[in-house]
């Protein structure tokens, strides 16, 4: 766990990291801030620097609990070397916005309607949720509230505990359908007096940091299952 880099901290953007094997998925590195995606938050895009040379990081995966990158150009790569990794920054802190907000939106429904998301994707430029809130009205109000908890400036804190203290949490997991993995000790992201929840993902440490969150459209899905789509403001 400790060579991922963002689980511990989602403000690094470089890093130096040396390569430990080359493979046709992408080269694996002994540790990485590049978030591989997963929870239906987007992977992280970027850079590998080796001396002069900059390689593109065009996509970023977790296959059997290893990380992967796949890069522009492996001519110059050679297992042993050392790199100097780089988030495409301004892609990454839009999504840590957006995910953040999607915790606090989570919780409002949880709270309020005891509404688990049934689905959901963060990109850098929008996020979407699923709900089984059968009313319109009441999803335009989990925005309207969520701002007014943004405004706030409540911290976001990240901390570790062991699955089963975790599991005695009450809403601890928002997905309706997905469990954590079988992990002994799960990552906790909680936000003061409003949300905590198992998580994997980058986030901001204060929900300052969001900025305005605006409604998009909301979209029939089904029975009892409305979509909401949202952004924050530049």
């Amino acid at each position: 766990m400790k060579k991922r880099i963002y689980l511990f901290d989602s403000y690094v953007r470089e890093f130096e990291a040396t390569v430990t094997d080359i493979t046709p998925e992408g080269i694996i590195l002994d540790k990485t801030a590049f978030y591989p995606g997963g929870g239906g938050l987007e992977a992280d895009r970027g850079f590998i620097q080796i001396g002069q040379n900059k390689l593109e990081i065009m996509e970023v995966k977790e296959i059997n609990g290893e990380i992967y990158h796949k890069t522009s150009n492996y001519e110059l790569l050679q297992k042993g070397m050392k790199i100097k990794g780089e988030i495409d920054w301004n892609r990454r802190y839009r999504m840590m916005r957006l995910h953040t907000a999607s915790h606090i939106i989570a919780a409002i429904a949880f709270s309020k309607y005891g509404a688990r998301i049934t689905g959901g994707n963060i990109t850098p430029e929008y996020a979407k949720d699923d709900f089984p809130i059968e009313n319109k009205e009441a999803l335009q109000k989990l925005i309207e509230e969520a701002n007014e908890i943004v405004k706030k400036s409540l911290q976001v804190k990240v901390y570790f505990l062991k699955r089963e203290e975790a599991l005695k949490i009450p809403g601890i997991v928002k997905l309706a359908e997905r469990m954590p993995p079988e992990l002994e000790v799960w990552r906790i992201v909680e936000i003061e007096g409003i949300d905590i929840q198992a998580d994997g993902g980058p986030h901001v440490k204060n929900t300052s940091e969001i900025g305005e969150i605006v409604l998009l459209k909301i979209e029939n899905k089904g029975k009892n299952r409305k979509r909401i789509y949202y952004t924050v403001k530049p």
